[in-house]
């Protein structure tokens, strides 16, 4: 699987209307989508792929698919049935509403690459420093 680096894509405007619909409120998943972006990039997990063959599925969406899959307590079936099913992660991930998902092995083949890189760490230590950074600026106008 090689890496064709791609910019990350809006949110699908059907996806953002449909998603806004269902949850007027928003939800976990689509406000952090909202309040953090999209996390990661393809960049971030480019020394993990050769330059050429076939290509992967975007290594961004697939480290926030394994947040999303962990913090839900979901096996990798289980991640593919929400992937293709769920407005919320169709809404973090910028996927439109007929997208078909991916296979759950990819979600292994994934963590496998990561830890053969030994960059499993990056999938978290991203997270948490967008996260303080948020902390940070959130406390930072709060005292304005």
């Amino acid at each position: 699987m090689s890496l064709q680096i791609q910019p990350i894509p809006e949110i699908p405007e059907e996806t953002r209307r449909v998603a806004r619909a269902a949850f007027a409120k928003g939800n976990h998943w689509m406000s952090l989508r909202d309040e953090l972006g999209s996390i990661y990039t393809d960049e971030d997990f480019a020394d993990l792929f050769p330059s050429s063959g076939q290509p992967a599925a975007a290594p961004w969406r697939l480290a926030l698919i394994l947040i999303m899959q962990y913090a839900e307590n979901l096996s990798d079936e289980q991640a593919e049935v929400a992937l293709r099913s769920r407005i919320d992660w169709k809404y973090a991930l910028s996927l439109p509403l007929d997208d078909a998902g991916l296979d759950a092995s990819v979600f292994s083949e994934f963590r496998t690459r990561l830890v053969a890189g030994g960059a499993e760490a990056r999938v978290l230590d991203k997270l948490l420093l967008l996260c303080g950074s948020e902390i940070v600026e959130r406390a930072g106008s709060s005292t304005d």
